[in-house]
C-alpha cells in the first residue's frame, strides 16, 4: 500500500478496490467483459469524522462496500474511491 498524499474531509473514506476475480472456483477464467466491479477494498486514508459522529474504520482495514458507492478517481496511477463513511457495509 502506497502512501497518498490527499486527506479526506469529514466522514469520507479513500478505499483502494481489491482486483477482480479472474478465475472461478472451478477453474474457468472470466473475460474482462464479464468481471463484475469489486466490491472489496482497503483503506488508504481516513477523514477526521464530524463533531457528532467518529470514524470507526482505520488505514489498513479491509472492508465491503456497496456496487454504486462511492466516486472513482485515479491518483498516480492508482484506481480509489472516495464515499462517505456510512456507504461501507463491514470490515473484514
Amino acid at each position: 500500500m502506497a502512501k497518498v498524499n490527499i486527506k479526506p474531509l469529514a466522514d469520507r473514506v479513500l478505499i483502494e478496490p481489491m482486483a477482480a476475480e479472474t478465475k472461478t472456483a472451478s477453474g474457468l477464467y472470466i473475460p474482462d467483459t464479464a468481471k463484475e466491479k469489486p466490491q472489496k477494498g482497503k483503506v488508504v486514508a481516513v477523514g477526521p469524522g464530524t463533531k457528532d459522529d467518529k470514524v470507526t474504520v482505520k488505514v489498513g482495514d479491509t472492508v465491503l462496500y456497496g456496487k454504486y458507492a462511492g466516486t472513482e478517481l485515479k491518483l498516480e496511477g492508482t484506481d480509489y474511491l472516495m464515499m462517505r463513511e456510512s456507504d461501507i457495509l463491514a470490515i473484514i
